[in-house]
């Protein structure tokens, strides 16, 4: 897993994700009250991407656990906050718990990795 390349294409999304919300929809974002929200999700998907890079960039192989919960905190994160935002469905706000504990379980991986194992 090149996960440089990952943290590269997630930053790519995540500035291309902030455009289209302060531009492409802003007037839909307004009137649901989901402004706020959008910026929300957009910081966090920005914040762990550079994260991703960041520990990728120290070592090239980070520690798998750390790299995937990471990833899979911004998708359910951010993703789920981005789709209550596009579609209104509240229940999509559910999720979105889920993922910050999968971001939470990302740093204390992190934080456990001790010895700078890549398979941690």
């Amino acid at each position: 897993m090149n996960w440089s390349r990952i943290a590269a294409v997630l930053g790519f999304v995540g500035v291309l994700l902030g455009a289209f919300g302060a531009h492409g929809l802003h007037d839909h974002l307004e009137a649901s009250g989901r402004v706020d929200t959008w910026e929300k999700a957009v910081f966090y998907h920005m914040i762990h991407a550079v994260v991703l890079l960041v520990i990728s960039s120290v070592n090239p192989q980070p520690p798998r656990k750390a790299a995937w919960w990471l990833f899979i905190g911004i998708l359910l994160f951010s993703g789920s906050l981005y789709a209550l935002c596009l579609t209104g469905v509240k229940m999509l706000g559910a999720v979105t718990p889920f993922g910050g504990v999968a971001l939470l379980v990302g740093w204390a991986s992190l934080f456990l990795n001790r010895s700078g194992d890549a398979k941690a």
